[in-house]
């Protein structure tokens, strides 16, 4: 494990309002679906920003693209873990690549094909020179597992940098979010590829959408 970040994480931290807008105004953009990929040799070029969506399966990745982006069924999405098996590019506005990744941990599919797929989306956490940012999910019912913290790791490692974001945090009790917001701020701080900001979000609320996606439209400028 890596030395601890001397940062402080802080919760839903504002934009200012110009960037709050880009954000908006690129997430109404028509988004194309580029290619499955079920291998590192089927990636696109890497010729421009490239953002991808990490967590467990069931976490919420596909639900929370569908909410950022306005639109049903552009990721798919299901209450089967396990249903993404490849990585699924996304091209917005031509100038940022979408990535809906494969979820890890638990997944109702045979052993060999989760297998693939796990090793496929370590080898392109580690390596995609283009990636400028993994939001890696947690799910706000259950705070970050020993699974979560595998693929952190890896982050770590390969000094790619990541921002933790809760979905689903109209499920819990006010309470319950709270304890799990304090255990995702502590288990942040063992990771040293890990962004200061964390989100705390609501597809069906539509919660920190706003501020997640003047998180992306900043990448465009920096």
């Amino acid at each position: 494990m890596a030395d601890a970040p001397s940062f402080q994480f802080t919760l839903d931290p504002d934009h200012e309002p110009e960037t709050v807008e880009a954000g908006r105004l690129l997430f109404t953009r028509e988004p194309r679906f580029v290619i499955g990929c079920a291998r590192l040799d089927q990636l696109p070029p890497g010729d421009r920003v490239e953002i991808c969506f990490a967590g467990r399966s069931n976490v919420g990745k596909s639900t929370l693209i569908n909410a950022l982006l306005g639109r049903k069924g552009v990721a798919r999405a299901s209450n089967t873990p396990g249903r993404t098996q490849q990585l699924n590019y996304f091209d917005l506005d031509e100038r940022l690549y979408l990535v809906d990744l494969p979820g890890y941990g638990f997944a109702q599919a045979p052993k060999k094909t989760v297998e693939a797929w796990q090793t496929l989306l370590k080898a392109y956490l580690a390596g995609r020179a283009s990636l400028r940012r993994v939001f890696c999910l947690i799910d706000a019912r259950h705070g970050v597992k020993p699974v979560d913290h595998e693929i952190m790791d890896l982050l770590d490692r390969a000094a790619v940098g990541f921002q933790l974001v809760l979905t689903k945090a109209d499920k819990p009790a006010a309470k319950d979010l709270a304890k799990t917001i304090a255990q995702v701020q502590e288990q942040a701080r063992r990771h040293v590829a890990a962004h200061p900001a964390i989100r705390i979000t609501s597809s069906e609320t539509g919660r920190g959408l706003e501020g997640l996606r003047a998180d992306v439209a900043e990448l465009l400028t920096a």
